[in-house]
């Protein structure tokens, strides 16, 4: 019988290269990285229902999940999270943070036309984060899940963060630029097509992010298969720029001693037709036993 590597080695054996060969990096925040530019890229299975949430420390999926659905839904504001106890994004929406990014204008938490404002609204006019932009620029997730049911051999099922006009107007310009969506055709009338999905991000910190941006884009292939009557298949990730805060090298060396276990399962509560009506009670995350949590500090 062959023994097939559990999908969250090739996390741990790129955080092992890094820290190994990384090169030594001034950075953005003044806290230092180890890096290293284009690793082979991360693909991880989401067939069975599995969810790659990973195992060698506890991941905050409900901080997770919450973003997700933040995203989905549009939405610019970082308050709107604080107030549910998901804090990942008050350093970059703080009035000292947005005043040194020359936005100081802006009302604490208003991050500007960040990821959910570019899925949803794609070239509309950033005003502020109340604003309601209803039917205002590209809908690029709904144009996405449309192909998918539609035109399933498109080749440009792409939902983009990158929007190089809104940049500066926004807090922090996305690490996950892009990604796009492929459907495996059925070779029998009896098989549902497959659904994978190719994440490319342009800045991956591995010991924090990372985790989070795996599981987010699992979670979201999932909900776009649930709603597209497919089968998730696969999350491919590519990285650019994938690196180490130096201040995260104790923590990650703990670690990698860890060995994975089995990676949970995601059930769906009831069956949701449109991509907007989900909400965190619908996802049960079954089998999820990590190790211990590992604390680390977010680098702003």
């Amino acid at each position: 019988m062959v023994n097939v590597p559990h999908d969250e080695q090739q996390y741990l054996d790129l955080i092992r290269s890094v820290l190994d060969t990384g090169a030594v990096r001034p950075d953005r925040t003044g806290t230092g990285t180890l890096s290293i530019f284009a690793p082979p890229n991360l693909r991880f299975s989401l067939a069975d229902a599995t969810l790659p949430l990973l195992t060698t420390k506890r991941t905050f999926l409900r901080g997770i999940l919450e973003e997700l659905l933040w995203f989905v839904h549009g939405a610019t504001d970082s308050t709107l999270l604080s107030q549910k106890g998901v804090k990942i994004w008050d350093g970059n929406g703080s009035k000292q943070f947005l005043e040194k990014r020359g936005l100081g204008h802006r009302r604490e938490g208003d991050l500007g036309p960040v990821y959910g404002f570019q899925w949803r609204h794609f070239g509309a006019k950033y005003e502020n984060c109340d604003k309601d932009y209803t039917g205002e620029g590209v809908d690029q997730l709904k144009e996405c899940i449309r192909k998918i049911k539609e035109d399933p051999t498109d080749r440009r099922i792409i939902l983009s963060a990158w929007n190089p006009a809104d940049i500066p107007q926004m807090a922090l310009p996305p690490c996950h630029m892009m990604c796009q969506f492929y459907v495996h055709l059925p070779s029998t009338p009896d098989e549902k097509p497959k659904l994978s999905c190719l994440m490319y991000q342009r800045s991956a910190d591995l010991g924090l992010g990372i985790p989070f941006n795996i599981a987010s884009y699992a979670l979201l292939t999932h909900m776009i298969a649930h709603i597209t009557d497919t089968e998730p298949h696969e999350l491919v990730i590519q990285l650019g720029d994938a690196h180490v805060y130096r201040d995260h090298v104790d923590a990650l060396e703990v670690q990698l001693k860890r060995e994975p276990r089995p990676f949970p399962k995601l059930r769906w509560k009831r069956h949701v037709e449109n991509i907007d009506d989900f909400v965190s009670e619908d996802f049960l995350v079954e089998g999820y036993e990590p190790h211990p949590s590992i604390a680390m500090k977010m680098s702003v």
